[in-house]
């Protein structure tokens, strides 16, 4: 169970990588807001609670895998990478989307040590995520689960895959879900970043998912609703899900697009938008609070 003091401490680094965001996205002039600052929690969370990874040795073999599929939040997952000590936070803020720089707009793992894919396109992240986590089963000499005969995978890594709830639109995530909950895959969790906007708007407005929970559960998957911003729900979720070893997990987390700067929060104009200086200087005002 997460402590008191634990809790503290993943509050305050999600707001001090929040702040690394800003920064790193007012010196880039360009990039994506609303997503990072939803989902700074989760892989607040996920890089210093959940997962088993080496920061110095971001190819150790032994490590769980990260899939993060809904590439264009990446100034939140390389703002988390670098608070871990993958590389220095300074380095971050200065090359964001430089021509030539590790820090890509969208993730490239040819350009950056510790990336497990590269992710741009939307909607490819679980398939990768499915045949990682079945990869492994058959590796660690898992078999294919049956139910009747209750037979469970002796894989011992885990496989997160994060999504944004608006590429759940996308045709080849239900296509690779059906295969996962198929083949009863224990050892892979989806979190979905369910903050309810996109570029073009609300996601209830464009292409409704809603019954979401009951659409997943239909698939196989073991499925979990929370606050995705309350790391003692999180790490409730995160703890049951790798108990889970007969179907895979999936945890939808209720979140505020742009949470921490209310100019921000629940307007998709900020979906694909930077903050300028003089909006910099505000939120960062704001989270410093």
């Amino acid at each position: 169970m997460l402590t008191d003091e634990k809790k503290k401490f993943l509050e305050l680094k999600a707001n001090e990588i929040r702040r690394t965001v800003i920064e790193t996205l007012v010196n880039a002039g360009s990039g994506h807001t609303a997503g990072p600052l939803s989902s700074a929690d989760i892989l607040t969370y996920l890089f210093f609670q959940a997962l088993s990874h080496e920061p110095k040795k971001p190819d150790w073999p032994e490590r769980d895998r990260l899939i993060v599929s809904n590439g264009h939040i990446c100034p939140v997952l390389y703002s988390v990478m670098a608070h871990a000590g993958y590389f220095p936070v300074r380095d971050l803020i200065n090359s964001l989307r430089k021509f030539g720089s590790s820090f890509q707009g969208h993730p490239h793992r040819e350009f950056l040590a510790g990336l497990e894919t590269s992710s741009g396109p939307l909607g490819e992240g679980l398939s990768q995520a499915v045949g990682m986590a079945l990869a492994e089963r058959i590796d660690s000499g898992g078999q294919t689960l049956n139910p009747e005969k209750g037979l469970t995978s002796t894989a011992s890594k885990h496989f997160f895959c994060i999504l944004s709830d608006a590429e759940l639109q996308e045709g080849n995530i239900w296509e690779a879900a059906m295969l996962a909950g198929k083949e009863r895959l224990g050892n892979l969790i989806a979190i979905i970043d369910r903050n309810k906007i996109q570029i073009g708007g609300f996601t209830e407005k464009i292409m409704p998912l809603e019954p979401l929970r009951e659409k997943l559960e239909a698939f196989g998957w073991q499925t979990t609703e929370i606050n995705g911003h309350d790391f003692f729900e999180i790490d409730q979720a995160v703890s049951a899900t790798k108990r889970h070893l007969t179907k895979p997990s999936v945890i939808i987390a209720h979140t505020i697009a742009g949470k921490g700067v209310k100019e921000f929060e629940n307007k998709p104009e900020w979906h694909g938008k930077a903050p300028n200086k003089e909006e910099g200087v505000i939120a960062l005002k704001e989270l410093k609070k």
